[in-house]
């Protein structure tokens, strides 16, 4: 039992990095989770008394169990940018928990999130271990079953596709709320134009699986089609910092239904994220912003 229990402590001080190297790789708080509990899981398992270095021992096991998670979902043909929309960095609902803002500061944002579930399994593991935990090429090799040369390749790829994902997405909140106003008052009043004015050509709408079957499209590409979508419509929806970043949330009666995420590069929005899914919801951090 004591054996145990020095073992549990000594996975515990990993914790909450491990959690966070499964979120970049998963995209989902509760998949990220699952993936640290299964290391919990091998470690209790295994002999580790030769190994010196157990934070990168369990680094590499949980970097496995991602990768046959990311290929779990390909198997299961689901679209990496439709039927797993990534889920937006949540806060403890009780207040400050120092684990969980140990995750948000070392985690990244939405919008990067959704650019990594467009690579390859493979690619995403290399990428998310070397370029963002620096774990060398002839480590990573093993683990995605390559040579250290094509290991580096692969990163290299998901790299150059991250780079060409656009620029960073606004950072000013002003400007966000500008842009978040104006989107607004155009959907609430019907106004396609404004909706357009404020829609990047190739903006992207997508829904979770919870908001699908309120009614919304899996996903919406082109300004028209989500002016269209949105023309008329949003009439409740109020102005709300999310995570940090100005969004909006439909909250009848006080209680948030559905929150709108918005990615906003060069004054335009470029990707709408709707979350609907109730346990979600209640993780985000959300304050409502006077209309």
């Amino acid at each position: 039992m004591a054996e145990h229990e020095w073992l549990a402590e000594r996975f515990e001080a990993h914790r909450t990095h491990l959690r966070a190297v499964a979120y970049r790789m998963l995209g989902s708080l509760g998949e990220a989770d699952d993936a640290v509990q299964e290391a919990w899981l091998r470690l209790s398992r295994s002999d580790t008394r030769g190994v010196e270095n157990l934070g990168g021992w369990l680094t590499t096991v949980v970097a496995r169990v991602c990768l046959e998670m990311l290929r779990s979902r390909k198997s299961r043909r689901e679209e990496p940018l439709g039927a797993h929309v990534p889920e937006p960095k949540a806060s403890s609902a009780d207040g400050i928990d120092p684990e969980h803002e140990v995750l948000l500061a070392d985690s990244v944002g939405l919008a990067l999130l959704v650019v990594l579930e467009a690579l390859a399994p493979a690619e995403r593991v290399a990428f998310v271990l070397h370029d963002m935990f620096a774990v060398p090429f002839d480590e990573i090799a093993p683990i995605v079953g390559r040579s250290p040369s094509a290991a580096r390749q692969l990163a290299s790829r998901a790299r150059r596709r991250v780079q060409g994902a656009a620029a960073a997405p606004d950072a000013d909140r002003t400007r966000q709320r500008e842009v978040v106003d104006a989107f607004l008052a155009a959907s609430r009043n019907g106004d396609f134009d404004a909706l357009l004015a404020v829609l990047d050509p190739d903006v992207v709408l997508r829904a979770d699986s919870a908001a699908v079957r309120a009614g919304a499209s899996r996903e919406v590409r082109g300004a028209a089609a989500v002016a269209d979508t949105f023309s008329g419509r949003a009439r409740a929806a109020q102005p709300a910092l999310l995570n940090g970043a100005v969004g909006a949330v439909w909250a009848p009666r006080g209680r948030p239904r559905v929150v709108f995420g918005f990615t906003i590069k060069r004054g335009k929005i470029v990707e709408i994220e709707l979350v609907a899914d109730p346990a979600r919801l209640r993780q985000l951090d959300l304050a409502l912003l006077d209309d």
